[in-house]
């Protein structure tokens, strides 16, 4: 009998692009599209740092010679995209005996369970890609188990900068720690512009953040005090900064669940720079795929010895990067 799957529409290049054309259902940081791809032809990235000044133009008489700019410093920065391969597998008894409703061939059925077994997987990297993102926007990147993949802050010799919102005490100025916040970001921009602060929140940051007397007390008479009635954990405004309450956690392979902002913690950023974030995706390692720009997700197909099935792989070379990491704040709340 003729192995279905050595149809031409089960190629690497057609499972790719399906598995890409799949909608991505997790990931907040996703859909605030703060991490905009950046293909790369090569397995390791080069970022280069400036030391750059902008320096006020003194006006001079007319004929005179120009100012004369000064070259930047600069550093480089290696850094190797991670590697993360998932497999699965199609058993004959999935696809065998089963017909498409309402068709008569058994290529829309077998494309179905495909289907079905590549969007658990693109699920399985949406969630990963979630998680290590969070890391780049927390300034440490983090592998499944907790380990360290990159400290950005050590990478690029930056302190990193911690806030202490005090919240359990009722006289805080939180609105003053808000603009302390502010105010480090943006004088590390460097350059960069953005159009707000965004401030991810663990629930119990959050919990105290909102019923904090400071707060509650400017919001009695905001839009009638609408934050003491409603829910207000997918964000609100205080002292410049977008408050919203995150709580992303997944299972590692040994069972053990994580969450991707640790209790009392928050984690403030800029929204609508230009190139303060991104994710950078590697072409996978097929031959077919050397010297390609790299896509966020790759899928292909192998029938089992003794054709016993057809196993599934899929992988993804994913490094999210903040080329900026003084910008990046983190609030407590002791």
């Amino acid at each position: 009998m003729q192995n279905p799957f050595s149809s031409p529409a089960f190629t690497m290049a057609n499972l790719t692009a399906a598995i890409n054309l799949l909608p991505n259902r997790y990931g907040r940081l996703e859909s605030l599209n703060l991490f905009p791809a950046k293909p790369v032809r090569f397995r390791q990235i080069l970022i280069e740092e400036r030391n750059g000044v902008l320096n006020l133009l003194p006006t001079l008489p007319v004929g005179s010679p120009g100012t004369v700019g000064v070259r930047d410093k600069r550093k480089m920065r290696s850094f190797i995209v991670p590697h993360i391969p998932h497999d699965d597998v199609v058993l004959p008894e999935e696809v065998q005996g089963i017909r498409a409703f309402g068709s008569e061939t058994d290529m829309e059925t077998i494309a179905g369970v495909l289907a079905r077994h590549l969007e658990t997987m693109r699920n399985k990297h949406a969630i990963t890609l979630e998680h290590l993102r969070i890391g780049a926007l927390k300034g440490v990147i983090l592998d499944a188990d907790g380990s360290t993949l990159y400290d950005l802050f050590d990478e690029f010799d930056i302190t990193p900068k911690s806030i202490n919102f005090v919240l359990a005490t009722d006289t805080t100025n939180v609105r003053q720690k808000c603009i302390d916040a502010l105010a480090h970001i943006e004088e590390n921009l460097q350059g960069e512009f953005m159009t707000s602060v965004r401030c991810l929140c663990s629930p119990e940051f959050f919990a105290k953040l909102v019923g904090h007397p400071k707060v509650e007390k400017a919001y009695e008479n905001f839009q009638q005090g609408a934050i003491l009635r409603d829910d207000v954990r997918s964000g609100f405004t205080f002292g410049g900064i977008v408050f919203e309450e995150y709580r992303g956690q997944a299972t590692d392979g040994n069972g053990t669940s994580r969450r991707f902002i640790a209790a009392g913690e928050a984690h403030c950023f800029p929204v609508g720079t230009v190139d303060t974030f991104g994710t950078y995706f590697s072409p996978a390692d097929f031959n077919e795929t050397v010297n390609t720009l790299g896509q966020p997700l790759y899928a292909k197909q192998e029938s089992r010895k003794f054709e016993r099935g057809t196993d599934l792989h899929t992988q993804s070379n994913p490094l999210p990067m903040c080329h900026r990491p003084g910008v990046l704040v983190k609030l407590t709340m002791s």
